[in-house]
């Protein structure tokens, strides 16, 4: 089984943070990344391949031609896309869902239905396709208090939660009326506001197995104490000690397992969570690695990533026991000057080597990031950089992360201070 070729599909944090850990599988041999970026491209094994992860066909070809044995897909476009289908078909090995399954993230109707269906615990909610229906739903919720969310895909920037009638009707309105997120925001869904606390727990599934991840927390809002916009997540630590044992027990069996069984879903389940007063509520679904919250995950893991995810695709995980430090990890998120709005690209980043020099143990993946014809790392996309601190406490954890950010500049950089506070 040695020497096995990867492809991974896609070019941000969690995609360099896929490569980074199959890397070390003695299995491997080489790795590609679609389209990858600068940073993943540095990677030992790994080459960049500049390939859209949307060209599902072209990727199909790259794997036949250069007899890929796994692939990975890590954004969720490729999958509702339905990579998964067009690789089974070519008989090409994959880990991931369906695109009937990936509906679960596509579409927050389709997997508030389901819930509703299935019995899952979620917030209570309307579909709205009009204005004038969005108001009558919003009138239901005492003073207006809910949260407003497109059902298609917006990057994690699709949810708004209001304080009140007039927010509400302001978000409905900039989606139904306004046309403000497309073909997204077209349907949209106003639900119950949920009091509590948010985490995330993926899972990988084959079959009736099922293997959850370490635990993780992210921070959604672009600024210090959760203020300011929604973004794709601004940092994350791992692992969140609330988060017990029994309650990722009962997130198995009373949420994960009735999903699955219903949809038959096979590759890596996010659920996004509420830890209310009257238990676990679903927030959302995701249907694959969640970013940042994988860059804290993975450099947890002691368990060969490589055997989970082949031996998964093949409908059967080698293990269900995976082995995890005991260190924390901290990921703090450095973006670009106009994120999440229209971020500037372009901007040379310098301290990357310093910060790698200066901080033991210190790992930095890159999301938004090009080489320039001088053969300079710039900016490239909203969120740039993923600094990872690890540590034998949270703290210091938090404490490595945040030398690295101090290292690292370009123009008018953004990021957290209160990550993992």
């Amino acid at each position: 089984m040695n020497g096995m070729d990867v492809l991974v599909v896609g070019g941000g944090g969690r995609e360099h943070a896929l490569v980074w850990k199959l890397a070390q599988s003695p299995h491997v041999g080489r790795i590609f990344c679609a389209p990858g970026n600068a940073g993943i491209g540095r990677e030992a094994k790994c080459s960049n391949v500049p390939i859209a992860v949307n060209e599902i066909e072209t990727l199909a070809l790259f794997a036949e031609d250069e007899e890929i044995d796994l692939t990975v897909p890590g954004p969720e476009l490729a999958l509702t896309k339905g990579i998964v289908d067009v690789f089974a078909l070519r008989g090409l090995r994959i880990f991931g869902p369906t695109a009937k399954q990936a509906e679960l993230e596509r579409s927050k109707v389709y997997s508030k239905e389901l819930m509703r269906k299935l019995g899952v615990p979620t917030a209570r909610f309307e579909v709205c396709d009009t204005f004038s229906r969005a108001r009558r739903a919003i009138v239901s919720f005492p003073k207006g208090r809910c949260v407003v969310k497109a059902d298609g895909l917006c990057g994690g920037k699709g949810a708004f939660p209001c304080q009140n009638r007039e927010e509400a009707e302001k978000a409905a309105y900039a989606m139904l009326m306004e046309d403000e997120l497309g073909e997204a925001g077209r349907r949209i869904i106003v639900e119950d506001y949920l009091e509590g606390w948010e985490t995330s727990l993926m899972v990988l599934c084959a079959g009736d197995q099922l293997i959850p991840l370490a635990t993780a927390q992210d921070y959604k809002r672009i600024g210090d104490g959760d203020t300011g916009g929604n973004t794709g997540g601004m940092g994350s630590y791992s692992p969140v000690d609330r988060f017990t044992e029994a309650m990722i027990n009962e997130a198995l069996e009373t949420i994960v397992r009735p999903i699955v069984a219903a949809t038959g879903f096979r590759g890596v389940l996010y659920v996004g969570l509420m830890v209310t007063k009257d238990g676990l509520m679903v927030l959302e679904f995701n249907v694959r690695f969640g970013d940042p919250e994988t860059q804290v995950i993975l450099p947890r893991m002691k368990t060969d990533l490589f055997e989970l995810l082949y031996s998964g695709a093949e409908g059967k995980f080698s293990t269900t026991e995976v082995e995890w430090s005991e260190d924390a990890a901290v990921t703090v998120v450095m973006a670009a000057e106009g994120y999440p709005g229209k971020p500037r690209k372009g901007d040379v980043i310098n301290g990357l080597d310093l910060a790698l020099e200066t901080v033991p143990g210190l790992i930095v993946f890159h999301a938004g990031t090009a080489l320039d014809e001088a053969g300079n790392i710039i900016t490239n996309g909203g969120r740039v950089l993923g600094v990872t601190g690890m540590g034998a406490t949270r703290r210091l954890a938090r404490t490595k992360a945040n030398l690295g950010v101090e290292q690292i500049s370009w123009l008018d950089a953004q990021y957290r201070r209160d990550i993992a506070a």
